[in-house]
């Protein structure tokens, strides 16, 4: 026999009642269930764990490849003779 119990707390996705939804697990399709007892809304979900994507590579993820392609200078900031303010 399953066991299904209330989920506290949660809102159904279609009527938006609280505390209407109960879930159940079947361990032999591997899937978990959700059902609001107000409207009659199912949901399924498998509970097989997936493979996690790889990661895209971009600019901010891989490391640099050579030194930057710019000359360092310094640079001095002269305040304008002209103003008064300090």
């Amino acid at each position: 026999m399953t066991v299904k119990r209330f989920i506290a707390g949660a809102v159904c996705p279609r009527c938006s009642e609280m505390d209407k939804i109960r879930a159940w697990r079947d361990d032999d399709v591997e899937k978990q269930y959700r059902e609001c007892i107000s409207c009659g809304y199912t949901d399924e979900q498998s509970t097989v764990i997936q493979a996690q994507p790889t990661e895209i590579p971009t600019r901010v993820n891989t490391p640099h490849s050579s030194a930057p392609q710019a000359e360092e200078m310094v640079i001095n900031f002269i305040p304008n003779p002209g103003s008064t303010k300090h």
